[in-house]
């Protein structure tokens, strides 16, 4: 996130998925060795963030997602270019996907253990399907914006982590236009400073546990 609090740039589109200027909010992440590995590239850094992004990855089973991080054309899915998403034919995730979409689309299997399943009947349904699927894991919510305004408006998150980059953008998606003042239980748990960027974690209070 950027220091004026957006998550991506202005003027998306199937060209430019992050917006203008979107991308300088994930040049920390980019030189990163354990990045590069996940995107079977060579070399990269080990600093501060490295664990926080393992600690992210670890003990997830599934993953949600909007429609416009999964990406392609918004409205109606168009069967004569079907969007399989940003990654390739083998995305990084190795496990079940769900997609938030308003417009049926049949299972999307692509490999590496990756499952994209459209869930067309709301956050709760989603989420569900997740639940499910990660079989006692961690659930992962990928973004964007859009996605997670609904899931903290509802009160479903559990932890979130704000990767906050010392960029303004000046537009563009904001990650909490229409949430309000309140972050439905979340508090600051840790703060991890690292090169390029902060790392801000929240987690919800556990009822009796001592401060």
């Amino acid at each position: 996130m950027s220091l004026d609090g957006f998550v991506a740039g202005p003027s998306q589109s199937v060209e430019n998925p992050l917006g203008i200027g979107g991308m300088r909010l994930h040049e920390w992440a980019f030189a990163l060795a354990i990045f590069r590995e996940a995107h079977e590239l060579d070399g990269g850094e080990i600093n501060e963030s490295t664990r926080v992004v393992e600690e992210s990855l670890a003990n997830i089973g599934a993953t949600v997602m909007g429609r416009n991080m999964f990406g392609g054309h918004p409205g109606r899915w168009d069967p004569t270019k079907p969007w399989t998403g940003w990654w390739g034919i083998n995305p990084p995730f190795h496990h079940p996907v769900f997609v938030l979409t308003h417009h049926k689309r049949e299972p999307l299997k692509l490999e590496g253990g990756t499952t994209f399943t459209f869930v067309t009947n709301g956050i709760e349904a989603a989420l569900e399907q997740a639940r499910r699927a990660a079989g006692g894991k961690d659930v992962s919510l990928a973004g964007g914006a859009r996605a997670a305004q609904q899931y903290l408006i509802a009160g479903l998150v559990d932890e979130m982590e704000i990767s906050l980059v010392p960029r303004l953008l000046g537009s563009g998606e904001r990650l909490f236009d229409g949430v309000g003042d309140d972050l439905r239980g979340l508090e600051l748990i840790r703060v991890v400073a690292a090169p390029q960027v902060t790392h801000l974690k929240f987690a919800k209070a556990i009822k009796g546990a001592h401060q």
